[in-house]
């Protein structure tokens, strides 16, 4: 069974026993928390699609870490022009490990 999640403005298809990288939630680590935003849930050729969340359907999840994504380097420049700018970014994540998917 599978589910596809809502959190932290992006979407994740996910099924239990997955490890996942979401933006930052503020949970400890070790606490399980439950994800209501589902937008479908399917079991092999059955798929539920919510209009736009699945009534009932819930993702339970454990926080494993948190941590920081590598650095992306940015860097604009515009030519002939004696500009350059570089800047860098590390986006917070939490890592989730997926315990169940009810719904």
């Amino acid at each position: 069974m599978y589910a596809v999640i809502k959190t932290g403005g992006k979407q994740y298809k996910v099924a239990a026993g997955e490890k996942i990288k979401v933006e930052q939630i503020t949970a400890d680590v070790g606490q399980e928390i439950v994800i209501d935003q589902v937008l479908a849930v399917g079991s092999g050729a059955e798929l539920r699609v919510g209009a736009p969340l699945v009534e009932g359907a819930t993702v339970t999840a454990t926080v494993l870490s948190h941590g920081r994504h590598d650095k992306v380097r940015i860097f604009k420049m515009r030519r002939r022009k004696h500009y350059q700018k570089r800047q860098g970014h590390r986006q917070n994540y939490t890592e989730l490990q997926i315990s169940a998917v009810l719904g």
